[in-house]
């Protein structure tokens, strides 16, 4: 007779490449002058990513901006999305790139979705642009 070991499923340690590729395109909106960059860890607690990204624009054309700047950032990095949805009107713009999920609102619409209200216990980062220190003065 054979031993068997079970086995249990449990997250695998966060790869650091993950997180970096999530900074960098974190930078990448920052540069677009997105507002309120957050970074929520949410490996081991969801399924379909390590890392979701939330930012905001003032307007759909700003958003389109830090779309393309975050594409722009990723492909040199060498990483593909598996899909870009909402890119047309662009007052929500959801990315998949496999392990980080990217969300690029315009302002209104991200305050009426509160997205992150849905992870509310994970870690998080929050990047402070240099424009909203600026409004803070």
């Amino acid at each position: 007779m054979t031993d068997t070991q079970s086995t249990r499923l449990t997250p695998q340690p966060l790869a650091a490449a993950s997180r970096e590729d999530a900074v960098a395109a974190a930078q990448a909106a920052l540069d677009k002058k997105a507002l309120n960059v957050v970074l929520l860890d949410v490996a081991g607690v969801v399924t379909y990513a390590d890392y979701i990204l939330v930012c905001s624009g003032r307007s759909s054309v700003q958003v389109k901006a830090i779309v393309s700047s975050i594409e722009d950032a990723m492909r040199a990095r060498k990483i593909r999305p598996l899909h870009i949805e909402g890119g047309t009107e662009a007052h929500w713009v959801l990315m998949d790139y496999d392990d980080i999920i990217i969300h690029v609102f315009v302002e209104e619409t991200r305050v009426f979705y509160n997205l992150e209200r849905l992870w509310g216990d994970v870690p998080r980062t929050a990047f402070e642009s240099p424009e909203s220190a600026l409004f803070s003065i």
